[in-house]
């Protein structure tokens, strides 16, 4: 079997963990590091989040955690249930319960997270980005002898990046584009026009990196073998691509019914998620 993961936020049961019974001595920033460490080892992780009981119930806290494979979670459910990891008295893990459906959008990954997936099923070298240009849309122009943030007040600076993300090793190549502006003020100086002007074009080849792997959907094979796919638009094409003809593409779906646990986890009020 395959798993299909792409460079959007992790959404569905199946890749989310709800654990439970954790010692209130810690406080919930140790927690975060305890879990964050005994949870990575199955797989890379999106989010860990630590909630305090509500006050009726009992002192401790919850943590729900969202790992980017449904496949990883699994593994993760399966090893740290009933187990003391960090802790003197053991935890309680299971798949996120389906007590509700809820319609959201799925939002795309930030930069950074985009960086942080390709690195951990590519490798630091399987991909590189090129900036193919970097422009500037600001319709404000400076007058002779005045600061460019004098000149400009009350209008703003806006770039507009476009950047190809390449992947070598899969012959595979995905373009992106963004755009991103700051207001200026009066009472901006060069420097501060200057640090405004370094932000927005940071932000704009953030942005444009983000669309190019919005573009590119991983196939991970059961041993660990990874292919690339490139969609240009949501929709698709009518085709579905090379590796579909190749080998059999499943979302994984392990859930399994916890209903004595459901019943349990009603008590905690989880409809945030």
């Amino acid at each position: 079997m395959a798993e299909v993961v792409s460079f959007r936020e992790p959404v569905g049961s199946d890749k989310t963990l709800f654990v439970w019974k954790l010692s209130p001595g810690p406080g919930a920033e140790a927690l975060h590091h305890s879990l964050f460490t005994a949870f990575s080892q199955f797989g890379l992780l999106y989010s860990v989040r630590v909630f305090p009981y509500a006050p009726e119930i009992a002192p401790g806290f919850y943590a729900i955690i969202k790992f980017y494979s449904a496949r990883d979670a699994y593994r993760a459910q399966k090893a740290c249930d009933q187990k003391q990891l960090f802790q003197k008295s053991p935890v309680k893990v299971r798949l996120y319960p389906r007590r509700k459906v809820h319609q959201y959008p799925v939002n795309p990954l930030s930069s950074f997270k985009c960086q942080e997936l390709a690195n951990y099923y590519l490798g630091f070298s399987g991909w590189s980005k090129r900036i193919i240009m970097l422009q500037e849309l600001s319709d404000f122009q400076v007058k002779e002898n005045t600061s460019p943030a004098k000149s400009s007040a009350g209008q703003s600076l806006k770039y507009f990046c476009a950047l190809e993300v390449v992947l070598p090793a899969y012959g595979c190549q995905s373009r992106g584009t963004g755009i991103a502006g700051e207001d200026l003020e009066q009472q901006e100086g060069p420097l501060e026009f200057l640090m405004k002007k370094k932000k927005t074009q940071k932000l704009a080849i953030q942005k444009a990196l983000s669309d190019a792997f919005q573009k590119l959907q991983m196939v991970v094979l059961e041993s660990g073998k990874v292919a690339v796919e490139y969609r240009p638009t949501e929709e698709g094409d009518s085709a579905t691509g090379e590796f579909e003809d190749l080998i059999q593409v499943n979302n994984i779906s392990w859930n399994r019914s916890y209903q004595e646990e459901e019943e349990c986890l009603s008590d905690f009020g989880l409809d945030e998620e």
